[in-house]
């Protein structure tokens, strides 16, 4: 490798080209610092990125940088959110599963890869699987590849590896991955998380997200056997049930006897735990995310959040009104998958009301909300309040059941609003016990 300083590094990107980030908790910030040095020098560069956990706003995210840095952001994640609520940069939509593929046609013409990798092993081959998800196929299309070869990334096994020599640009570094674990959790999150338990088999094959409920169900779970793992992020509570054994990935058909993900995020004893375990994998999303590979394993779980539920089983994930927050991710990709699974079950989980005190439970979706998951793929929808099955349901059924686990002081203008909107059919309803 040709190991350069990291200004030196930046220098081979061109006004007018699009350069991804990895991410995950391996952005490679001190290649996007250098990157906005250079702010006075470039124009119209196209920054790239997918989910990103950093300890700040990204470096080129400053009104004054608006005519160098422009933001298309695949999920968009608290470094950048700002920057585009202002105007200066957007949302590319799309399935998780979907942009590998736009990449690889150059509908999204990568241009400068920018990636956070492993120390070479002995064959010259680093790992970057610790954020395979978007950054595997924006390194087989870029012109260039600027790597912060990492002392303290994990060298994970999967199909995100490098050769020393397909690097442009090294970047030393020792630049840990930010540690992300959650604390004990809240009343809520614990209700929430134990009524998902309750409904998940032993065997079963699990995707999970980030976050308080997440962590709290997987809390629910040590008790379970044989459960495996195919899902996109490996964080502490898997990796906690994959020490305890409760993870075997024994009744798995796709990669049998091993935890699939496609990035990890957690603590520095997971990371600790996963470096060079060749229990796990980590793939692309085009491949973790891929509903065909999600419905071979039996007992498929999906479990997702949303931001709203209006009474019919829309989910909103993605925006608050019109301002978008994140984006689809794989959501649809893990409700869809798992749908399909014999015996799958998909989630979704979210306290009644928000932080705010806010409704999550809404007769309709705020204006310019977006629908990630339609009222055709909703199953269960769970609060802290209980658990409710939509799929059999219509849509009067679907109300006076959601309306049953919103929170007790929103319930009776949700009642009046199914009674306007459904008439005879829910007032029938409403006169059953």
């Amino acid at each position: 490798m040709r190991y350069v300083s990291a200004d030196e590094a930046v220098s081979l990107v061109r006004s007018g080209d699009w350069v991804f980030f990895q991410g995950s908790t391996s952005v490679p910030v001190i290649i996007q610092e250098a990157l906005a040095r250079r702010h006075n020098e470039l124009r119209d560069v196209k920054i790239v990125s997918g989910f990103n956990v950093t300890k700040g706003v990204a470096p080129f995210c400053k009104p004054e940088y608006k005519d160098s840095f422009v933001v298309n952001s695949l999920f968009l994640c608290g470094d950048q959110r700002d920057y585009v609520a202002q105007g200066y940069g957007s949302l590319i939509p799309g399935f998780l599963s979907d942009l590998p593929g736009l990449m690889r046609r150059r509908e999204i013409p990568i241009d400068v890869a920018c990636i956070n990798c492993s120390l070479p092993d002995e064959n010259g081959w680093c790992s970057y699987n610790i954020s395979a998800d978007l950054a595997q196929p924006a390194v087989e299309v870029a012109r260039v590849v600027i790597a912060q070869v990492n002392k303290s990334i994990p060298y994970l096994y999967g199909t995100a590896m490098i050769h020393e020599s397909a690097i442009t640009a090294a970047v030393e570094c020792d630049d840990p991955p930010v540690d992300m674990r959650f604390g004990p959790p809240t009343e809520i999150e614990a209700a929430i998380g134990s009524h998902i338990a309750a409904e998940i088999p032993d065997g079963a094959t699990l995707q999970i997200g980030v976050g308080g409920i997440p962590n709290a169900t997987l809390n629910g779970l040590m008790d379970h056997k044989h459960l495996g793992l195919h899902t996109e992020a490996m964080t502490d509570g898997v990796f906690r049930l994959m020490r305890a054994g409760v993870i075997d990935n024994s009744m798995k058909k796709y990669e049998p006897g091993r935890s699939v993900a496609s990035l990890a995020l957690g603590s520095k004893e997971m990371y600790e735990f996963i470096d060079h375990n060749k229990d796990c994998v980590f793939f692309d999303v085009g491949v973790t995310n891929d509903p065909s590979l999600i419905r071979k394993n039996p007992n498929a779980v999906a479990i997702n959040s949303a931001i709203e539920v209006d009474l019919t089983g829309q989910i909103c994930a993605d925006s608050i009104g019109e301002l978008i927050f994140s984006s689809v991710g794989g959501q649809h990709d893990f409700m869809y998958g798992a749908s399909l699974s014999e015996g799958g079950k998909t989630f979704i989980a979210m306290p009644s009301r928000t932080g705010k005190g806010k409704a999550k439970i809404v007769s309709h979706l705020a204006p310019g909300a977006g629908v990630v998951t339609t009222r055709f793929q909703t199953q269960y929808v769970v609060t802290e309040y209980g658990c409710v099955y939509l799929r059999n349901k219509n849509l009067a059924e679907r109300a006076k059941a959601l309306i049953s686990i919103a929170h007790p002081d929103d319930r009776e203008e949700l009642e009046r609003e199914a009674a306007r909107r459904f008439g005879l059919v829910y007032h029938r309803l409403s006169m059953m016990p």
